[in-house]
């Protein structure tokens, strides 16, 4: 599987260096998304009569909050490495975002939002759901740049068999120290987990923008955006040679999409039984 081939030039992971400033591709990318998400959300939440400023102080607070989150969830279970390299810790631009991470503190941040303002939790979650899979469709390309976040070996044939550009194809060709039983390491191409994902959240968000034509109860869209997420990253995460381990065999990332699934599910089951929150969320957007 290790091809002879001529050594690849990766895409650079810097976008720019203006002096002293470098600006990374992984950041410019994740303000990207979070504007598109800000834009989509502002353009839902008009539908519900909610002011496009509650969005736009929802991202002060929440972009923050979502990198600290991320980066503390990350630095947590590779802390054997950051104990030792300390400096590290605050090298976000390099990756190391973990989203479950990420979507603990948003949640949070949701939550003491809503209260302060006196807002519903399950309408504003249900209004920015779609927005958030969309971002996290975008923010995968990050990885990308980076070379990170993806799976194990694989042929060239394999993703020419994709049809996959030759970009794409080019910056799999990664240096692997550990690639695997009886491999010696070097230079192999890998799978684009990062694009499996990145395509499976595009789908979910189409898939969630449909479901709102139904007469879903509140907070019902929500728990749909954690069920279908939660099912792609469970099967995509196990085909990842980086992920976080809660056991020497258990990814911790596959452990929190089972939860999530069987809360999203529980969700909405219990609601539907309990007969309770008449409001559905297609009726709000009449009001």
């Amino acid at each position: 599987m290790n091809e002879a081939v001529e050594q690849i030039e990766p895409l650079s992971p810097i976008a720019l260096e203006l002096g002293p400033l470098t600006v990374h591709w992984y950041g410019l990318i994740l303000g990207f998304a979070v504007f598109v998400a800000l834009t989509l959300s502002i353009r839902e939440g008009k539908k519900h009569g909610i002011v496009p400023d509650t969005f736009l102080d929802l991202v002060l607070y929440g972009v923050p909050a979502g990198i600290l989150g991320g980066r503390l969830y990350y630095v947590i279970f590779e802390w054997e490495y950051y104990s030792q390299n300390p400096v590290d810790i605050i090298a976000v631009w390099e990756g190391g975002l973990a989203i479950h991470g990420v979507l603990i503190a948003a949640v949070i941040t949701l939550i003491v939002f809503t209260k302060k303002r006196n807002l519903h939790f399950w309408r504003l979650a249900d209004t920015v759901a779609p927005s958030i899979i969309f971002a996290q469709g975008i923010g995968r390309w990050g990885n990308f740049m980076n070379q990170e976040a993806h799976g194990g070996p694989v042929t060239r044939d394999f993703l020419e068999g994709l049809r996959l550009p030759e970009f794409i194809i080019n910056q799999m060709y990664i240096y692997n120290d550990n690639p695997g039983p009886g491999m010696s390491p070097g230079f192999y191409y890998h799978h684009p987990t990062f694009l499996y994902e990145s395509i499976w959240n595009f789908v979910g968000f189409f898939i969630l923008i449909s479901l709102r034509k139904l007469n879903l109860k509140v907070g019902e869209l929500f728990a749909s955006y954690l069920i279908w997420y939660s099912i792609g990253r469970f099967f995509i995460e196990g085909m990842r040679t980086d992920s976080l381990m809660l056991t020497d065999t258990l990814r911790m990332a596959q452990v929190i999409s089972l939860f999530l699934i069987a809360a999203g599910v529980t969700f909405i089951i219990y609601r539907r039984k309990k007969g309770e929150h008449p409001l559905y969320y297609a009726q709000q957007n009449t009001k």
